[in-house]
């Protein structure tokens, strides 16, 4: 593979021989696994001939440029730490603390940690129900401008696209609405690292996004990209200005000062390297591969009951099996040595990727065609928002007392009640624990019943 500079910069480094008196301990001999041995050589720290992920200028931000650049992004900055670490920086980008956050209710359980870590106030934004499908739906533009009419004083949206069931949201239609408010809109599109490879650019018209590319290309996991739009000069301090939030744009430096207050000083450089290579490969023969799996998707699609574009927008690569006892059917599926990514009441979620061929479908459907045939039942929407009571600062960080979910009722919640994966909080921490929202853990079957984590009474009432 051409044009990759940080493995290149790497492989040329170790292949000098250099004295290693320097971290990482294993000094770049065969780690003590044999399916681990070759790791070690390109994992080095922070040198001249290295680079540094936290400073630029070297191989790494080279490598990030290209990636902004398939991603048709101003700047690209890796992370070691997940879409997680991307969430946590992009909101620290986005906002100052005590600051009012529009927040897609279906977020993931890290936006809602960066909530607390970054003491924001969330004002929640719901998705419709698609009651044939059993999911949720696209975020409405239309609820944004109203919402944004409604709270001025509200200038950064997060949102989710794609979901883990393969929902898109149009983007763009979104961004317009977010720039007429001179508000930022935050992407949390952990699961859409792939989409650009398939010709879907719609990421591009956020003014930050994440992915992770560990989902859904082939990527160890743990890697990801934090990605800022539009372009302008860089200042003289890496914090972003006013002007630096009014503008929308966010410089190469900022990522990085927001990616390094939750990041690792140390990242793995194994991480970074892979990154770099498979952009490579993505670019050289990935993406043809990327599309033979969505034409396998849409033949499964067609021959299974499963979501479709007459549900709603979808990721074209991920298959969402309908069925009659999703759980069961997930049991079924691994007895025959078949692991979905999740399972819920309804449904059964499969992310084929680009390194899934002939082979693999076959298999796929062989295990499909042994579960007994039956459509999606009537599936539960989301019960009503809880009361928030406490900001989920005050929640996450206060004293705890742990109680079973049956006796949590009236409760103040010091935790996220997220089944998991989707990791989407049903209960969010600050606020109260309530009939309906016990009632529908149960419907779905939620299964960490017993040690529910909740603020002291005396806490609330003072």
């Amino acid at each position: 593979m051409e044009n990759t500079p940080l493995y290149d910069a790497l492989r040329a480094f170790a292949a000098a021989r250099p004295l290693r008196m320097h971290m990482p301990g294993h000094k770049g001999r065969p780690l003590p696994a044999p399916e681990l041995a070759g790791l070690s050589a390109l994992d080095f720290t922070e040198l001249p001939p290295t680079g540094d992920l936290f400073s630029g200028g070297d191989a790494i931000e080279a490598a990030e440029a290209l990636w902004a650049k398939a991603f048709r992004m101003a700047h690209c900055l890796f992370l070691t730490g997940g879409a997680t670490q991307g969430v946590q920086a992009a909101l620290a980008l986005a906002c100052r603390p005590g600051d009012a956050v529009l927040l897609d209710r279906g977020s993931h359980r890290s936006a809602y940690n960066a909530l607390a870590l970054l003491d924001l106030r969330p004002v929640y934004l719901e998705r419709p129900w698609l009651a044939q499908a059993g999911v949720t739906g696209p975020i409405d533009p239309a609820a944004v401008e109203a919402a944004l009419k409604t709270r001025p004083d509200i200038k950064t949206i997060c949102i989710t696209s794609p979901t883990y069931y393969g929902v898109l949201s149009d983007l763009p239609a979104l961004a317009a609405v977010c720039r007429a408010h001179g508000a930022v809109l935050v992407v949390d599109g952990a699961h859409g690292a792939h989409l650009p490879f398939l010709g879907n650019f719609d990421l591009a018209a956020a003014d930050l996004a994440v992915v992770s590319a560990h989902k859904t290309l082939p990527a160890p996991g743990q890697s990801a990209l934090l990605l800022a739009g539009g372009s302008r000069t860089a200042g003289a301090s890496p914090r972003p200005t006013a002007d630096a939030l009014a503008s929308r744009r966010f410089t190469q430096a900022e990522l990085r000062w927001a990616a390094s207050l939750t990041g690792s000083s140390s990242p793995s450089y194994v991480l970074m390297a892979a990154l770099d290579v498979c952009r490579a490969y993505m670019e050289a023969e990935g993406a043809a591969a990327y599309r033979e799996t969505a034409e396998a998707v849409a033949a499964l699609r067609r021959h299974y009951p499963s979501l479709t574009e007459g549900d709603a927008p979808l990721d074209p690569a991920r298959f969402v099996l309908r069925c009659s006892g999703g759980f069961a059917a997930q049991e079924k599926l691994e007895a025959l040595g078949v692991w979905p990514e999740m399972a819920d009441a309804g449904h059964v979620v499969f992310i084929p990727t680009c390194a899934d061929g002939p082979e693999q479908f076959a298999r796929l459907r062989a295990a499909l065609d042994t579960l007994t045939p039956g459509d999606c039942p009537p599936f539960p929407p989301p019960p009503p928002l809880p009361e928030a009571v406490l900001t989920p600062r005050q929640a996450l960080f206060s004293p705890r007392e742990h109680l079973p979910l049956a006796r949590a009722e009236g409760r103040v919640c010091a935790q996220q009640i997220a089944p998991y994966p989707p990791g989407v909080p049903v209960v969010a921490p600050g606020e109260r624990i309530c009939k309906k929202s016990i009632a529908y853990l149960d419907e779905i079957g939620y299964n960490t019943r017993e040690d529910i984590a909740v603020v002291p009474q005396s806490v609330c009432v003072s």
